[in-house]
């Protein structure tokens, strides 16, 4: 599933696109993506309006519409498992898993393409609702390292579970917690409440150097499905140091990297790099 850095990937590559459009055709091919709203209050509300602006919310893409100089609510879009969103000419070939097409005042047309069909791209009139639960950037100013360890301390869960929930720090997914757990030199296992003040700053830097660098190579292809709205793979997996590495030497140790299950999720860690605190109990995690 796509992960904040191929989110922001898309909304950076697709804003300049789409800002300043306005809707005037919709076709959907695939009623679940747009929601329960259904096709004709989504086609009501989309046609006409006008794109002010694309941003990202966690692992969400949102359009900002207006009507008249007013605001109009928003398109928020998932790219789940396999979505992918572009902006292309009339002629351009979306083949047969386009759920979502929309067709812009400059001639172009917007699609939105899901193989598995999970993806969705629903009209919502205000974000309160669908933010409320979400946590704090992890790029943002607000995240700094004293919130982050307050964070941590105000929970008793595991690192890598509490990484992963969204309604704590927004955004993030498997591979980039593996990799800064690695970077920061901790084991996804640990407690989040023995993490003292020193670990937590580790941990912070770790998460915004791995999200910037992976937003910088335009995200992570580990399979045939994600490609930037330009159809281009991301590059940022030739530089993971764990993720998708079981058994392959660490880029820090040569360790071979091992792999193991954490909350159903396949983990990949350095046992040298991150151990497990003395007395723990590595006896029960189950390889993978």
């Amino acid at each position: 599933m796509p992960e904040l850095p191929e989110v922001e990937t898309v909304v950076r590559l697709i804003e300049p696109r789409l800002a300043g459009r306005t809707v005037v055709g919709a076709r959907v091919r695939w009623a679940r993506t747009v929601g329960k709203a259904g096709v004709a209050e989504f086609e009501r509300r989309i046609v006409g309006a006008r794109v002010t602006r694309v941003w990202r919310r966690a692992k969400y893409l949102v359009f900002d519409l207006s009507r008249g100089g007013r605001p109009a609510g928003h398109l928020v879009g998932h790219l789940r498992m396999t979505g992918r969103m572009h902006v292309e000419d009339p002629a351009w070939d979306a083949g047969v898993h386009v759920r979502v097409s929309l067709s812009l005042d400059d001639g172009r047309v917007f699609h939105f393409i899901d193989v598995r069909k999970f993806g969705r791209l629903e009209f919502a009139c205000d974000l309160e609702d669908v933010f409320a639960a979400i946590g704090v950037e992890p790029l943002s100013a607000e995240f700094t390292a004293e919130r982050f360890h307050a964070l941590l301390g105000a929970r008793r869960r595991r690192l890598k579970p509490l990484l992963l929930d969204q309604s704590i720090v927004a955004g993030l997914g498997n591979i980039y917690v593996d990799e800064a757990l690695h970077q920061a030199k901790l084991h996804p296992l640990a407690s989040s409440l023995r993490v003292d003040p020193a670990a937590a700053r580790r941990l912070h830097g770790a998460i915004r150097r791995t999200l910037a660098a992976a937003i910088e190579r335009e995200g992570s292809s580990f399979d045939t499905f994600y490609r930037t709205p330009e159809g281009n793979p991301g590059s940022y997996q030739a530089r993971f140091r764990v993720y998708g590495r079981e058994g392959k030497p660490c880029r820090s140790c040569k360790t071979p990297i091992v792999k193991f299950t954490v909350g159903q999720r396949g983990t990949h860690v350095c046992p040298t790099c991150q151990p497990r605190r003395p007395g723990s109990r590595s006896r029960k995690l189950r390889l993978g």
